[in-house]
């Protein structure tokens, strides 16, 4: 084990220029891609726990103010940061007519104070769908370059292939022999880099995987979460008007 970490430094250090470049540029593609799966695996991790803990505390009060304290404490869950804007959003359509807010006496003034609460229904819909776009650009950031890394590295790691042969040729031709000690160092460069190539793309592109896989399944929460909340507020509209109708 220590004489083959020792062969591959050596290698390294005696590759040409250009290969030790690439190795280089691998060498940033593969500690940032790591970088990334790390920060992002502990963030879905805890969007997921606290997402879970936010959707069953909800549905268990069915208070909103409760909900909305509760949504406070959980900083890390997409679903309560949406809810926060949201309720937010209803409370400013209250306060203004709309849901739960005063009902004027008379007919017209009735109809009118009837179709000002379903407006302010468009404005928490429209809260509702910026929020789930926001939460899903914050979910997807940095993960594109996963995919970038998974793209590209292989081919980065090829090109150092292609040099370390095109290398081993012209000692060929320079020494006029085609002998293993000739050939090897450029073959060994080549191989170096093709490792280091994929060993930089084979996680990068399992965890691109994963994270989109979780990701999709918190945006499928997101809307489904949305389109409750928007049903729960329409009865309470329509409870409200029937009551007093």
């Amino acid at each position: 084990m220590t004489s083959a970490h020792i062969d591959l430094i050596h290698i390294i250090s005696n590759a040409g220029l250009i290969v030790q470049l690439i190795l280089l540029l691998l060498l940033f593609f593969s500690v940032t891609s790591w970088a990334i799966i790390l920060i992002k695996y502990r963030y879905i991790k805890r969007a997921f726990k606290q997402s879970s803990e936010f959707t069953e505390f909800f549905w268990k009060s069915r208070d909103l103010s409760n909900a909305f304290s509760k949504a406070k404490q959980l900083r890390g869950s997409p679903l309560a940061r949406v809810f926060r804007i949201a309720y937010v959003e209803l409370k400013k359509s209250s306060q203004s007519g709309s849901p739960q807010g005063a009902r004027p006496s008379g007919n017209g003034k009735e109809s009118q104070a009837f179709s000002t609460r379903f407006a302010g229904m468009d404005n928490v819909k429209r809260a509702l769908r910026r929020a789930i776009n926001t939460e899903m650009t914050r979910m997807t950031q940095m993960v594109p370059f996963l995919a970038t890394t998974g793209n590209t590295t292989p081919f980065i790691g090829l090109f150092g292939t292609v040099w370390g042969i095109m290398n081993s040729f012209a000692g060929i031709g320079q020494s006029g022999s085609a002998s293993l000690a000739v050939v090897a160092p450029g073959i060994s460069e080549a191989l170096v880099a093709t490792a280091a190539g994929l060993a930089a793309a084979i996680p990068a592109v399992i965890a691109f995987n994963y994270f989109m896989n979780k990701i999709r399944t918190i945006e499928t929460e997101l809307q489904s979460f949305s389109a409750d909340f928007l049903n729960i507020i329409e009865r309470d509209i329509l409870r409200i008007e029937r009551r007093r109708g």
